[in-house]
């Protein structure tokens, strides 16, 4: 039996409508976790920062479950336990369609599997950008924060000008690593049903096998996206500012002095 690769079976008809929104599904789901993980980070990072033992408690014990436990149980959690344990109003308001909550090309983001997916990706992340900025923070001269203080700063502006501003610099690229793990680890999803890029290629096995052309597709579309968003953070993020050497002072030489 004589076997060729076949790419009109998954570049046309309904195997492209599933890759299309799977792959915006897969879009979505990582601009929405990237932007909760962020803010998770930065409330995570104030608490650490507060005086006292407890907050700093808080984050190390949030940090270490979140750190050592497998990412899909993590979304079996979230999506069988913690959804049952929602009010039934709440689960009924969320399971209703809203045509105000349905994103371009008809994918709702009102949905258990949208909404488990994106909490369950930013808390998974956000323990990990929580260390990568410390790291960043710590590899900040010791000195700068002695200037600092000397010049009468507090602990907040400490860290808003001299701190943060640096240790970002230094953790960005373990961050952009971050960011890209989140919409790389976002195939997991598929787990809770949850209809992204690695699902729907799933579907097209099932639909008329062409497996290999599928994940095909669904890889070099993975890998365009990490591309792209690994590009535009490298443009729109910190950049280390190299510190311009002084320009020599030239003294023009004087061969015939004015006599008096």
């Amino acid at each position: 039996m004589h076997w060729q690769v076949d790419w009109a079976g998954v570049l046309s008809g309904q195997p492209l409508l599933w890759i299309i929104s799977g792959f915006l599904t897969t879009l979505y789901v990582t601009v929405a976790g990237c932007l909760l993980a962020t803010l998770i980070t930065m409330l995570m990072l104030a608490l650490r920062l507060t005086p006292g033992r407890i907050g700093r408690g808080l984050v190390a014990v949030y940090v270490s479950i979140f750190r050592n436990t497998p990412l899909l149980v993590q979304l079996l959690f979230w999506y069988f336990a913690a959804w049952s344990a929602l009010p039934q109003t709440w689960r009924l308001f969320i399971g209703e369609v809203h045509p105000w909550a349905v994103l371009p090309m008809n994918i709702p983001w009102l949905t258990p599997e949208f909404l488990c997916a994106t909490w369950g990706l930013a808390l998974f992340t956000a323990a990990f950008l929580i260390e990568e900025i410390q790291a960043g923070l710590n590899s900040v001269p010791a000195g700068q924060t002695e200037a600092a203080i000397s010049q009468g700063l507090n602990q907040w502006q400490l860290l808003r000008c001299v701190l943060l501003p640096q240790g970002l610099i230094n953790a960005w690229q373990p961050l952009i690593g971050q960011y890209l793990n989140l919409m790389k680890l976002s195939s997991l999803a598929s787990g809770i049903g949850f209809a992204e890029l690695t699902y729907q290629i799933s579907q097209i096995e099932s639909y008329n096998a062409h497996a290999l052309e599928g994940f095909a597709v669904g890889t070099g579309l993975y890998l365009l996206l990490g591309i792209v968003m690994g590009s535009l953070m490298l443009l729109l993020g910190p950049k280390r500012r190299d510190r311009k050497q002084p320009r020599p002072l030239i003294i023009a030489s004087v061969d015939n002095p004015a006599k008096d």
